[in-house]
């Protein structure tokens, strides 16, 4: 099994973005093993603070935040950091080539409970002619970014991971602690009966997604001709692992629960990251109306729908929304 550096450097990745992933990792590692602690640490529950997006953050948030801050902007080659959990954009290296994003714990309500949760993370190339402290610098589309992956911290810790060469996964070693390459080209099926969506939202979602997945549960006897499976993990990083491990469509939908938050995931920290690991596998990742690796962002916590898998059945629910647009006309 080989190493990642070997990999990224057959692909021709620079040098100064092959060490800047291997830092993210190492990051990853420990945050790896703290999970691993649980209880032990006392690293379980919440604290008393909110991030910026209003939500109560746990204590493995907080760590894996810190953690990440600190082996990122010590690389020398990153000329700021954007996390999830802070209001603003971090400065680094005003030399520095690339900007990072991340989701340091996606899916940290899981904790308490000892199920999946991950970190996602996506680079950017970094413009020469901005202050390190310009928030504009990332409000780049999805297909800027020169790398994106994701961690899970599950039965083993896994990686994903993409730098526009196809979507590899690595599988951590804890015998010499580094991730070793267990499948050289993740390629989603075009077809899928699995999907995975907040069941709870149904009276909320707009129409279309009403009437889609309405169908699906129809099964065999309704227009779709075969019965679905339906998974929820409550975690994105582990639903769409899952999806490139065996297909399926994951989709979070605009919903009107909250007039004043329609949508639920972030562009820059879950989507876009997401988004670009599925499409290298040959999958599809959309809004209902427009490609998420397209949107041109106007704000770093900016939140879209996202509705990601199996070629095949995303452009069957984006037919949904498509006739249901035609038909407002």
């Amino acid at each position: 099994m080989r190493r990642i550096s070997p990999v990224l450097q057959q692909d021709g990745v620079d040098s100064d973005l092959i060490s800047l992933i291997k830092t993210i990792l190492a990051a990853c590692r420990e945050i790896s093993f703290r999970v691993s602690q649980g209880e032990l640490a006392g690293v379980l529950g919440s604290t008393l603070s909110e991030n910026v997006q209003g939500e109560t953050q746990k204590k493995l948030d907080v760590i894996a935040n810190e953690l990440l801050k600190e082996v990122i902007l010590e690389t020398g080659v990153v000329k700021a950091i954007s996390s999830e959990e802070e209001d603003d954009i971090i400065a680094g290296n005003p030399r520095g080539r690339y900007l990072v994003t991340f989701d340091p714990l996606d899916g940290s309500s899981n904790t308490d409970i000892n199920s999946l949760i991950g970190t996602i993370f996506s680079i950017l190339p970094a413009p020469a002619d901005k202050e390190a402290d310009d928030a504009s610098m990332f409000l780049q589309p999805g297909t800027a970014q020169v790398a994106a992956g994701y961690v899970l911290y599950g039965p083993s810790t896994m990686l994903a991971l993409t730098t526009g060469k196809g979507t590899r996964m690595y599988t951590l070693d804890k015998t010499y602690g580094g991730f070793l390459l267990t499948e050289d080209k993740v390629t989603l099926p075009k077809y899928t009966s699995e999907f995975a969506i907040n069941m709870s939202n149904q009276r909320f979602w707009q129409t279309p997604m009403q009437n889609y997945i309405q169908d699906l549960l129809l099964g065999k006897e309704g227009p779709r001709g075969k019965n679905y499976n339906m998974r929820w993990i409550a975690a994105m990083v582990g639903d769409v692992h899952r999806i490139l491990c065996r297909g399926g469509i994951f989709a979070y939908p605009a919903d009107n629960k909250d007039a004043n938050k329609p949508y639920k995931l972030r562009l820059m920290y879950e989507a876009n990251p997401m988004s670009l690991l599925i499409e290298q596998a040959g999958g599809l990742s959309i809004t209902g109306t427009e490609r998420i690796l397209e949107i041109q962002p106007d704000d770093i916590h900016q939140r879209v729908a996202v509705i990601l898998g199996s070629r095949h059945e995303v452009e069957t629910c984006l037919g949904y929304h498509q006739k249901a647009a035609l038909a407002q006309q």
